[in-house]
């Protein structure tokens, strides 16, 4: 009995270790998000290649080993084949960028007189691939960054941090989202009961009979979601006065055409005057609308995690590299989007590099989580 209760408490140390310093799921997401900003401000190919670098090593070091964590592979494979699709109708369909060095020339179908502009097949030419590679890649990064929230942040940590206002859309984005983890979960264990079985997995044949047993897995999960949200009271909602609910939609539109009108000053050169105080003011009456909106779903939240400084700190290295690189976009144009003609070979400007390495923060600020042997 003595050994027993030694054995328990080694064990439930490091369980309230790993509670105390558990990061924010919403941080996660806003660094992601902070680095998918910053790639949609370029087209330089090696600034996006170092911001694929920091998330994917990011997301080496804190990635656990639970099934919505294995999704950051399938969200790299779908990357390269974004990027490969990309070039492939570039040398199919043409490209509207003159280019003088064919590379290779495919054999063309004449089309109709009413299909003008349009050519199938034909000359292919570097500058042509090249255009086309530079704004693939900047997909490509953009799915990388998402795949590197969904590897790292808990989709039913996100759900309960959500406010109440927010929580039945909430429960929607987050089975959407986990529904590729669980999707490739399951093709992995088929595979495998196949290969033990001496069955093939791979080829059009083990396509075919590893797709109707994931479609039950789904189709049989799907119904049990939906038997245990119904037993949670999922969409029921609590009786709020007219006068709160009038305030409520009230703030809430208002503040989302504030949002909006906001940040369409903010990207004209004439109202950056209005701009950032109209942002501000209908951001907070959005605030304010979903606060007074969570008194229709009362519910409350087992062990909501914390929102503390390792947090801020996550959060805002995304957020400081996404405005170091808007910024470094409207200073020096020429160096975030190379040019193709005439061909010339892409520069590492020093000046937006080193603002990506900022992503790479919460490596040195969020402790590793060390999994223990079983």
């Amino acid at each position: 009995m003595p050994d027993t209760g030694v054995r328990a408490a080694r064990t439930t140390v490091p369980v309230r270790r790993r509670a105390r310093f558990e990061l924010h799921p919403g941080a996660w997401w806003l660094w992601s998000l902070g680095l998918g900003t910053a790639a949609t401000r370029t087209t330089n190919p090696l600034l996006l290649a170092l911001l694929m670098a920091v998330a994917g090593h990011v997301v080496a070091v804190h990635r656990s080993s639970a099934p919505w964590a294995r999704s950051y592979t399938a969200f790299a494979k779908l990357a390269v084949a974004v990027l490969l699709i990309r070039l492939a109708f570039t040398a199919v369909l043409g490209s509207p960028v003159p280019g003088t060095h064919v590379l290779f020339t495919l054999p063309e179908i004449p089309l109709p007189g009413w299909a003008q502009g349009i050519r199938l097949g034909g000359p292919v030419s570097a500058e042509a691939l090249l255009f086309s590679g530079y704004n693939g890649l900047k997909l490509a990064a953009l799915l990388v960054c998402v795949g590197a929230a969904n590897a790292l942040a808990s989709p039913a940590k996100l759900l309960k941090s959500l406010p109440g206002a927010l929580y039945e859309a909430g429960v929607a984005v987050v089975v959407a989202l986990t529904f590729a983890p669980h999707l490739i979960a399951d093709v992995q264990r088929l595979r495998a009961a196949r290969r033990l079985r001496g069955r093939p997995d791979r080829g059009v044949r083990g396509l075919f009979q590893v797709g109707l047993p994931v479609l039950e897995g789904a189709l049989e999960r799907s119904v049990a979601l939906a038997a245990a949200m119904d037993a949670r009271g999922y969409g029921r909602t609590a009786e709020v006065p007219a006068p709160v609910r009038r305030t409520t939609t009230a703030l809430t539109l208002g503040g989302l055409l504030g949002v909006c009108a906001g940040t369409y000053g903010l990207l004209t050169a004439e109202g950056g005057l209005y701009g950032l105080p109209l942002l501000l003011a209908g951001a907070l009456a959005a605030l304010a609308g979903l606060r007074l909106g969570g008194r229709r779903s009362p519910r409350t939240r087992y062990r909501p995690a914390p929102w503390g400084v390792r947090a801020w700190l996550v959060a805002g290295s995304g957020a400081a590299v996404a405005a170091l690189l808007a910024l470094a976009s409207v200073r020096d144009p020429g160096a975030l989007h190379p040019g193709v003609v005439p061909l010339a070979a892409p520069a590492l400007p020093l000046w937006p590099a080193a603002p990506i390495l900022l992503g790479l923060l919460p490596v040195l600020v969020v402790p590793q989580d060390r999994k223990e042997p079983s």
